[in-house]
Formats: C-alpha cells, sequence, structure tokens
C-alpha cells in the first residue's frame, strides 16, 4: 500500500523557517513526481509546489515562489519542502500527494491519487 506521511510542522513567528518531510513507502518513490499542498480552515486544497520524478522540473504557486524550495532524495524515499520567510497566510495543513498513475505533477489536487496525513504549520504575526 501506498503511504506518505509528512512531518515537520510546528508554530513558527513570522519571517522564520520550517523544513517539511514527506517519508514514502508502497511504491516506486524516484519513478514518481511528488507534489504539497495545503489547507487553511474554511478554505480549499491548494497546490503548493510539486517536483518531477527526476527532479529536474520544479513548480511553485505564485505565493510561494522565492521562499518555498521543494527538493527530493531518491536514497531516502523522502520529498522536502523548506519554507522561508514564512507568512501568517501560510498558515494551513500541508499535506503531501503523489500524482494518479504516477504521473506528471501539478498544483491540482484532483490530479493526485495518493494523500498523505498532514503536518499543521501555524505563522504567528
Amino acid at each position: 500500500d501506498v503511504q506518505l506521511q509528512a512531518f515537520g510542522g510546528g508554530l513558527v513567528q513570522a519571517g522564520g523557517s520550517l523544513r517539511l518531510s514527506c517519508a514514502a513507502s508502497g511504491f516506486t518513490f524516484d519513478g514518481s513526481a511528488i507534489g504539497w499542498f495545503r489547507q487553511a480552515p474554511g478554505k480549499e486544497r491548494e497546490g503548493v509546489s510539486w517536483i518531477s520524478s527526476s527532479g529536474g522540473s520544479t513548480e511553485y504557486a505564485e505565493s510561494v515562489k522565492g521562499r518555498f524550495t521543494i527538493t527530493r532524495d531518491d536514497a531516502k524515499n523522502t520529498a522536502y519542502l523548506q519554507m522561508n520567510s514564512l507568512e501568517p497566510e501560510d498558515t494551513a495543513v500541508y499535506f503531501c500527494a503523489v500524482p494518479w498513475g504516477y504521473g506528471f505533477g501539478s498544483l491540482k489536487p484532483e490530479n493526485y491519487e495518493h494523500w498523505g496525513q498532514g503536518t499543521q504549520v501555524t505563522v504567528s504575526s
């Protein structure tokens, strides 16, 4: 079974940094794109970033460009989301996910089949 576990969230002051990790198992990790999403209370889930299976392609939501960096370590079956210059608007539960058919990534949640349990990120002003 595909398992994804996001961790590394926490409470941080505005301007601070966090690094989220997504530990994966149950599929060929280096053959799949990985996406990061977030959902704030009362809001729809939104795409934050994704990285291709090779790591050579990435995409970021406009709201996080220049502040967040997505990477992957295939030897550890883990993807990361480095979040810098955090803002209160970044407060949300963050999820990692695998696309349908372990295919290409996108920022659209409907393109993803497998989801992990999220990790809470809270940014105080």
